[in-house]
Order: structure tokens, then C-alpha cells, then sequence
């Protein structure tokens, strides 16, 4: 028995009309000018000249799923946060991506990896937005925006330089954490599965009964930390340089779905001040034999989008975006991204870019924001402004007013942070290479600053480069100059 043709679906236009032709333009006869009038014609040509937003200024080459997000252990006494809540399971999307390349660089070149996740909660998003270090290269928003021209293209050459790097590193001596972070073995990890994310930052967290605690995130990863070689990331750079964004995709539609187990560390609200480091400095680390691990959950990412530009394209990361029970400390960096991050959503996607399904939240919304570019959803309020007397949402303060937030007092300065009885630049990182890396890992970073190093960096910034490494540790400085000089 034959089956019948199936039937196949007309073209239509944006507006659902059925469209004349799927090849030809409408003509004045054959070979006659095209016509205003081709409405389709224009349809297509206006939509395919905008079929890109701009690209982020930073991160703009990523990978995401969407997956959930399970609580194992019971941190109650810590935050009232819904998510975490005993027996918890929250909805959330992931997206990993490099720092400093553009939409078409390799994954595989020697950049921090973005680690942004966003948790659906029955009280809003939470965006946890981090990277796959503890640390970061500066820790004032003051410096952020140089920090990234500085890791970007050259305005006369258009070419990444070496030199603008390191030169702006060796004149920032609180980078020094983590850009030995950076030239070690965390630099180019061997897949997305195969890193850990940090939130880096300090964040505070409120309990049921108001006390309040500072906390930092660690999401480690199940699948085992791995990198790639410097030699393996140049080649796979010119093999395959879509390579980590494949292996998050195939292996989540092979059925190999990836997890990490999430971990903080609470400080007491009471230790900040006399802490011996600054504990809002995102260039430190706290050690975790003064704060260890505790755990909290497991999120895995078990589902592809099924379409990339809707779904990661799109997708709008804020640290802003804090649920009831969370809120932010005094670190700079951080008070600097709870504005930058949503203003650069409104810039690159519009003003409603809340409504895009990746970033529509899965609770109810009574916002009062209206109109604008793009808007899809009226105002569910019944006005459009508060307060009003037509029945419009009101903010319920008895229930949700204790604001996680701190005090302080003290003059308007513009000045780092007051030093604690431990804070300088090189300690932690001198730290790290002596008591945290191998003899092998020691080989690898010597051999990566160097190699970097020999790339197109002037003399001075040469000289300074190896005062720096000598800052951080004599004896590696040492062997990174006798790799330089040729000794």
C-alpha cells in the first residue's frame, strides 16, 4: 500500500502570509527593474542584514545547555534562598566561554574561560556569573575596561599583541595571581566538561532568621580537571577551532551528560574586617584550611538548545539578577558588573531582552517596565505605575524587605583597599608555585611565559616581565629569564 505524499508547509512571511515565490523577485516583465513593492523581497534582505546582534564586547565566543541544578546537602542555616533549599530542584542554562576572542577565535587559545549560570527559582533568575579561576587580574571596575583593551586587538595593527598584555600586567601588580593562573595549566582546559567554575567574587548570604554570612562559590567538576598542552592547543587552533563547543554538544546528545558538584566557602559576617587578607579583594584567594569546602548541590546539563542563536546568542548573564537570601559584598569588581552587565544586555539585544526565552523567568512577573523596542509581553499590572489604585502589584516588604546588604561608614575615597595584616600582590601567587604546583607544572608554566614572552614583547616590557616573575617567585623568575636570554 503507498502512503500519501505528505503535505508540505507553505512559505509564509514573518506575519504568517503565504509568500509567491521562494526565488524570484516581482519585476516589471522579465528583465525589468525589481519593485518596491516586493515586500517579501525586502522582508528578507532587512532581515538577513540584521540577522546578527553585535557580539559581547568580552566573552563572545561560547557553549551552553540547559540543564538543573539538585541540592545534596542541607546549607538552610546559611541562606533562606529557594534554591537551596533542602531537596531543592531548580531548572537552569549554562554557557561557558572564552574571555578575550572574538565570535570566530579557537576555543583552544590561552584565555580565562566565562563560566555563567543562570537558575530558574520560584522567586526570579539567579545569575551566578564567574569564571573557571578563583581569582581575577585586577579587583577595581575602574581598570576593567583597559584591562580587556589591553587583551584585545591593537588599534593600528588590528592584531593581538603580547606586548599591550604584558605591559599592561607588569604596570598592575595585583595581576600577578592570576595570570600565573593564566600561563599554568588552568589556562586552556581540555574541554568545558574538564574545568571548575568559580563565582571568584564574594558574595553574602542571609538565613531565615536574618544572620548573614560571606561566601564564595566553587563548581567542580565531576568529569576530572584537564588541560591541553600549549603544543596541543595550537594545533587543534588551526584543526578544529570549534573543538570545545562540539564536545559540549556531542556529548550531551550522546547521552553523556556533564555535571559539577557545587561547594562554598562561609565566612562569618564578624571575621571580614581582621581576616588577614582583604576578603572582598578578587585578586585572593581564601585558603581553604581557614574556610573549607562545604557542599551544596550538583547541577548537570543534560539538554542542547535547539537553536543556538536563541538560546546562547541571546542569553543575558547579570550578577544583578540576586533571588531573596543572596546579595553582594563591597568587592569593586562585583558592585561595578551589577550595573555593566545589564546595560550592555540593553545595548547589544534591547531593552527586553528579560522576555527572550533564555532569560525569561519561570515565576510569575509583575514588573512595571513597558514598552520599548521589541517588547513581546504587556505589563502584567493593570497599571503602569506605582503606586496606583487599579490593583497593580505591590512590593511586599514584611516579606521580603530584609535587603542582604551591609553598613558602613568612613569619608569618599578614591584608594585600594586598607591593607590586612597578609594583603601584597605577590604572596599568594609565590604561594601557588611553590606549595600547589608540581616539578612538571613548574616546567610547563616556565615554558609558556617564556614562549609568550618571545612574541613580538619590547625590551622593557621584557625587563619588567622578569622582574615580575622574580617578584612572584626568585627561582622561577630565574629559569623564565635563562629561557629568555637564551643562557
Amino acid at each position: 500500500m503507498t502512503q500519501a505524499p505528505q503535505q508540505v508547509p507553505y512559505t509564509t512571511n514573518n506575519a504568517g502570509i503565504p509568500v509567491e515565490s521562494d526565488e524570484h523577485s516581482l519585476t516589471v516583465g522579465s528583465d525589468g527593474p525589481v519593485l518596491l513593492q516586493d515586500h517579501y523581497l525586502i522582508e528578507k534582505m532587512a532581515q538577513f542584514n540584521r540577522e546578527r546582534v553585535p557580539e559581547r564586547v568580552v566573552h563572545a565566543k561560547g557553549s551552553g545547555a540547559y540543564g538543573f541544578f539538585e541540592v545534596t546537602n542541607d546549607v538552610s542555616q546559611f541562606t533562606k534562598a529557594d534554591l537551596f533549599q533542602p531537596g531543592k530542584r531548580t531548572e537552569m542554562l549554562a554557557r561557558f566561554s572564552t574571555v578575550a576572542g572574538e565570535q570566530g577565535s579557537p576555543d583552544t587559545w590561552r584565555d580565562p574561560r566565562g563560566f555563567a549560570l543562570k537558575f530558574y527559582t520560584e522567586y526570579g533568575n539567579y545569575d551566578l556569573v564567574g569564571n573557571n579561576t578563583p581569582i581575577f587580574f585586577v579587583r577595581d571596575a575602574q581598570k576593567f575596561q583597559d584591562f580587556i583593551r589591553s587583551q584585545k586587538r591593537h588599534p593600528a595593527t588590528g592584531l593581538r599583541s603580547n606586548d599591550m598584555q604584558w605591559d599592561f600586567w607588569t604596570l598592575s601588580p595585583e595581576s600577578a595571581h592570576m595570570v600565573t593562573w593564566l600561563m599554568g595549566d588552568r589556562g586552556i582546559p581540555k574541554t568545558y566538561r574538564n574545568m571548575n567554575g568559580y563565582s571568584s567574587h564574594t558574595y553574602m548570604w542571609v538565613n531565615g532568621g536574618g544572620e548573614r554570612f560571606w561566601v564564595k562559590y566553587h563548581i567542580k567538576t565531576d568529569q576530572g580537571i584537564d588541560f591541553l598542552t600549549q603544543a596541543e592547543a595550537d594545533e587543534l587552533a588551526g584543526t578544529d577551532g570549534d573543538v570545545h563547543r562540539r564536545d559540549l554538544y556531542e556529548s550531551i546528545k550522546s547521552g553523556n551528560a556533564p555535571s559539577w558538584t557545587m561547594y562554598v566557602q562561609v565566612m562569618p559576617f564578624e571575621d571580614a574586617p581582621d581576616y588577614r587578607f582583604n576578603p572582598f579583594d578578587l585578586t585572593k584567594v581564601w585558603p581553604h584550611g581557614d574556610y573549607p569546602l562545604i557542599e551544596v548541590g550538583r547541577m548537570t546539563l543534560d539538554r542542547n538548545p535547539d537553536n543556538y542563536f536563541v538560546h546562547i546568542e541571546q542569553a543575558a548573564f547579570e550578577p544583578s539578577n540576586m533571588v531573596p537570601g543572596i546579595g553582594p559584598s563591597p568587592d569593586k569588581m562585583l558592585l561595578g558588573r551589577l550595573f555593566s552587565y545589564p546595560d550592555t544586555h540593553r545595548y547589544r539585544i534591547g531593552p527586553n531582552y528579560a522576555q527572550l526565552p533564555p532569560n525569561r523567568a519561570h515565576s510569575p512577573v509583575n514588573s512595571y517596565a513597558k514598552d520599548g523596542p521589541m517588547r513581546y509581553e504587556a505589563a502584567n499590572t493593570g497599571a503602569v505605575y506605582a503606586p496606583n489604585s487599579y490593583g497593580g502589584p505591590a512590593a511586599d516588604v514584611g516579606r521580603f524587605g530584609d535587603v542582604a546588604g551591609w553598613q558602613t561608614a568612613g569619608e569618599m575615597v578614591r584608594e585600594a583597599y586598607a591593607l590586612h595584616a597578609e594583603d601584597d600582590d605577590w604572596g599568594q601567587p609565590g604561594t601557588m608555585v611553590r606549595e600547589v604546583l608540581d616539578d612538571a607544572a613548574r616546567d610547563r608554566l616556565v615554558s609558556n611565559v617564556s614562549g609568550h614572552l618571545k612574541q613580538g614583547v619590547s625590551r622593557p616590557v621584557v625587563d619588567r616581565a622578569l622582574q615580575y616573575w622574580r617578584n612572584i617567585d626568585k627561582v622561577l623568575g630565574d629559569r623564565i629569564a635563562h629561557e629568555i636570554n637564551g643562557g
